[in-house]
């Protein structure tokens, strides 16, 4: 049972790019989707499980959940740009690769020079995997230009901070349940504000501003189911299967959403995808 709770995080994360694809809507719609959909999941899963939380520790998710509202956004905006199929595996990879150096010059992870050897060339390996996926047939006219990929690589701090913070002493003694809540109402929160500055209030009466919610669902059933995952099979087993969503999501949009690739690109985009996976699983014995 725990191995079908573990795959609920890289179905759910899987599909959220897809059903947001398919909804449509600007990077304002989909943002406050996200945000709304995971709410609604974070208040229902904290009546079920009525976990404590300090009033600091609340007020301290929230902020964080909302710095990850701005790397969606980002995101959001390159798929726009260059496509699901395009983005999920570049944004993969600046997220494992922050990540760990995050890990190892504040956290102290990957300690002697085998967990480095290990580590940084399984990096190494991610990285191939990446520049494989954005391989293009026609020179100058692939979408994964230089200042998409920069666009994609600056917004995606917000997601090294939001991944780091649960490590932080500060919330070491409070619960993944408890803290649940506030990281998602911070999502939330930081896509109404997104809305509100960048004059997009128009947004709320746009239908897409409501069927994105299906999305953000998605997304916080995947971010709760992997709370539990993680305690039941291990951080670092939990961890393996989440990968899985970059092959559901760069097929899916190749597949549902008719992002075209050559049977050239195809090959490339194949063996990128291992190589990503292969690295990251990589990563965990380091």
């Amino acid at each position: 049972m725990e191995y079908l709770i573990a795959l609920i995080p890289a179905l759910g994360w899987g599909l959220m790019p897809l059903i947001t694809g398919k909804m449509g809507g600007s990077e304002a719609n989909q943002i406050f989707g996200i945000g709304a959909g995971a709410s609604i999941v974070g208040i229902i899963a904290f009546l079920i499980t009525q976990p404590t939380v300090s009033a600091g520790a609340f007020i301290f998710s929230m902020v964080c959940g909302a710095l990850w509202s701005t790397a969606q956004i980002g995101q959001f905006v390159s798929f726009k740009r260059m496509g699901v199929s395009s983005t999920i595996p570049l944004s993969t990879v600046f997220q494992l690769v922050g990540n760990s150096l995050i890990g190892v010059m504040i956290f102290g992870e990957w300690r002697g020079a085998k967990a480095l050897l290990i580590g940084f060339g399984a990096l190494l390996i991610v990285i191939i995997g990446a520049l494989m996926t954005s391989v293009s047939d026609k020179k100058g006219d692939s979408k994964v230009t230089t200042s998409n990929v920069i666009f994609l690589l600056a917004t995606t701090i917000g997601y090294w901070i939001y991944s780091s913070f649960p490590k932080i002493p500060y919330l070491a003694n409070q619960s993944s349940e408890g803290i649940f809540l506030p990281e998602v109402l911070g999502i939330l929160v930081g896509a109404i504000l997104y809305e509100l500055f960048t004059g997009n209030a128009k947004a709320f009466g746009q239908k897409e501003q409501y069927t994105n919610i299906l999305g953000g669902i998605s997304w916080g059933i995947a971010a709760f189911a992997y709370i539990f995952a993680a305690r039941s099979l291990g951080v670092n087993v939990a961890f393996i299967f989440t990968q899985l969503n970059v092959v559901i999501a760069t097929f899916g949009g190749i597949l549902v959403l008719h992002e075209h690739k050559s049977s050239h690109e195809m090959k490339f985009t194949l063996l990128g995808i291992l190589l990503i996976v292969i690295g990251s699983v990589a990563t965990i014995f380091a």
